[in-house]
């Protein structure tokens, strides 16, 4: 099979999965920054998994019996969130690029999961199709405007919709710069997800 066939039968079968890998990666990139922030890189590095280790300005993958110090880091550390690196993490380290550290990103199964139209049916029986359909796109925080690109609906409906979902503690609303990204709670995952 030549590179470009392959690449052309990759691209279907990972098609319908684009969107919900794409929210799940940029979902971890703003918690690790936000982690940043808040905690320093310390904490970050040490959640990423359990087999990394950062320790006195050593980054240690265990079970790998390799490490990497600030002073061979140089021009940084380059973390790369994936959905396709569990159960692992995976390393790349080639001069003069950045050492790489893939690692599975937070909420990757959600991107294989199918979802249960039973459970989805009954909740838009209670809460309407609209607001269902956004409380399912919310796998990742998202915006307003991109919850209407993703679902169909204006910008000043989702904007009405997501008021009385936040009103009805289903969803939660978190400034990031200029935008105001929504997540889903533990409720309404549990309302999705019986």
């Amino acid at each position: 099979m030549s590179s470009a066939t392959f690449t052309r039968a990759a691209e279907r079968a990972l098609a319908p999965y684009w969107a919900r890998i794409q929210q799940v990666l940029e979902a971890d990139v703003f918690h690790r920054a936000r982690q940043v922030a808040e905690h320093g890189s310390a904490r970050v590095l040490s959640e990423l998994h359990e087999t990394v280790q950062w320790d006195d300005g050593t980054l240690r993958l265990v079970r790998r019996h390799c490490s990497i110090s600030r002073d061979q880091v140089g021009s940084g550390l380059l973390l790369v969130p994936s959905v396709f690196a569990w159960p692992r993490v995976l390393t790349r380290s080639v001069h003069p690029d950045p050492p790489q550290l893939a690692y599975p990103a937070r909420g990757f199964g959600a991107v294989w999961e199918p979802r249960t139209t039973d459970a989805m049916e009954a909740v838009a029986a209670v809460l309407g199709r609209s607001r269902t359909l956004l409380l399912s796109e919310l796998d990742t925080p998202a915006s307003t405007t991109r919850l209407a690109m993703h679902c169909g609906l204006s910008a000043a409906g989702v904007s009405q919709h997501l008021i009385a979902l936040r009103n009805a503690g289903l969803v939660t609303a978190h400034r990031s710069g200029r935008s105001v990204l929504y997540a889903r709670t533990a409720i309404a995952d549990r309302l999705l997800n019986p």
